[in-house]
């Protein structure tokens, strides 16, 4: 069952008109086909010009969607052969950022990423989401196996940020994050990085200092979260939506100004809707992007990261 969210109410309550038509023409001898045909176009096409127009606010929201697709969902419908790795070898295992071996149209990889989880139990498992310490040295772990085998890193960034609580700070947050930064920046091999659905602050980029960075359309990246931000300038969490609209965050936006290499379709209705089609995208984007990265030496592939975050920087 599909979750609706606020903007969505026209094209909720037509396909629920739809779905008491279907339910009610059970059985019945009346024809009324051409006007669940009606009634399905009309929604479709209000759900398509829905979706070409979403304020950065409400991209937020679909970026935020309860069902959208995380990274167990992108291993099964992009990914083949996926052999999770764990532990920092230090502390101990961080359920936020998972990784491993996997395979891409038959390409060994390494892959990491953020998982949000998908319910109440798993959500909570997995941190909603939000790395600690020892995700993030697990992640930097992760890369210097790429490194010595020669396999590219592929991430899959999908956060509200780094976990900010006291005992993530008591065992080096901060420094973890800028660890696996620098661990990206110091990459021998390729990395692609994708921002599927929230990238935040610190705790994204430490995932995300790739050579390509690709974006769905209806994600959203940014150094703070819009409800934060409206916080620090209005002192009102109401103000999120002007925040979101000055702090540029959707993927359209980001494009323009350099921080983003690539936009990626998602399905009529966002990805939530069939993240099998999504997922698909996605992986035939960074199968391009590995495509046209192999062909660069360590030496190159490093310059090219410090040339587009110092043309950011600047």
């Amino acid at each position: 069952m599909i979750s609706y969210l606020e903007f969505e109410k026209p094209v909720a309550e037509l396909e629920k008109r739809i779905a008491e038509l279907r339910a009610a023409s059970e059985g019945d001898e009346v024809d009324i086909s051409n006007e669940l045909k009606r009634l399905e176009v009309k929604s479709a096409t209000l759900l398509e010009s829905t979706y070409e127009s979403l304020t950065p606010w409400q991209k937020t929201q679909v970026a935020r969607h309860p069902s959208r697709p995380h990274f167990r969902d992108y291993v099964e419908h992009a990914f083949e052969e996926f052999m999770p790795l764990g532990g920092d070898r230090a502390f101990g295992e961080d359920e936020a950022i998972m990784g491993g071996f996997a395979k891409l149209n038959g390409r060994k990889i390494v892959l990491i990423g953020h998982e949000k989880g998908n319910d109440t139990a798993s959500r909570i498992r997995h941190n909603f989401g939000m790395g600690k310490p020892e995700g993030y040295r697990k992640a930097i772990r992760l890369m210097e196996l790429a490194g010595r085998f020669g396999l590219p890193v592929v991430t899959l960034v999908d956060t509200s940020g780094a976990f900010p609580g006291v005992e993530a700070e008591e065992r080096g947050q901060a420094e973890a994050i800028a660890r696996s930064t620098e661990a990206c920046l110091a990459l021998p091999v390729p990395m692609v990085a994708s921002i599927v659905g929230e990238g935040g602050s610190g705790g994204a980029v430490a995932l995300a200092s790739a050579e390509r960075v690709l974006m769905f359309e209806h994600a959203v990246y940014s150094v703070i979260s819009p409800e934060g931000c409206a916080s620090i300038l209005w002192r009102t969490a109401e103000k999120a939506p002007d925040a979101a609209e000055a702090m540029k965050i959707t993927a359209q936006n980001l494009e323009k100004l350099g921080v983003i290499d690539r936009i990626v379709k998602e399905p009529v209705g966002g990805a939530h809707r069939d993240p099998r089609a999504a997922a698909k995208a996605l992986g035939t984007a960074i199968g391009e992007e590995l495509d046209m990265l192999s062909r660069n030496s360590a030496d190159e592939l490093k310059r090219m990261r410090e040339e587009r975050f110092l043309q950011i920087a600047g």
